[in-house]
């Protein structure tokens, strides 16, 4: 099981601790009392999912041999307008940069990121619509 702890700082200041003893700091936005210090919590949906994934896309392609010297992950979400204002869509666009990287690994590795191993993006299912895209640079 995992567990996290958050404590409130000030005005809308807290910093969260997961078990593994690390700790994000988290602020709201001026107009609702924040004072834009740190992150969003939504925002951080958005990078965890970023994360997962990354992390699954760059474990795969290690496995595979592939001479990837850079990942880039853009996420974007679009939000309902109306309370809780929860993403509505995602959209992840990796960005794969090495010498002579193959495309299909690469379009392997995101398919069993996205549909089978990512956790975050399995916890949005149902409620989020998410989709990705990929593209190879070379260097």
């Amino acid at each position: 099981m995992s567990r996290a702890k958050v404590k409130f700082v000030d005005g809308l200041r807290f910093v969260g601790e997961a078990a593994s003893g690390h700790s994000v700091v988290m602020d709201g936005d001026p107009e609702v009392g924040g004072n834009d210090t740190a992150i969003r919590p939504s925002e951080l949906l958005l990078v965890g999912l970023g994360g997962c994934t990354g992390m699954d896309v760059i474990s795969i392609l290690r496995k595979k041999r592939q001479p990837v010297t850079g990942l880039e992950l853009s996420i974007k979400g679009e939000k309902a307008d109306t309370h809780p204002k929860r993403y509505t869509d995602v959209e992840v666009e990796f960005t794969v940069t090495g010498k002579g990287v193959d495309e299909e690994a690469v379009k392997k590795a995101v398919e069993l990121s996205m549909q089978r191993y990512c956790s975050v993006k399995a916890t949005l299912e149902g409620t989020t619509k998410v989709g990705w895209s990929y593209k190879v640079v070379e260097e």
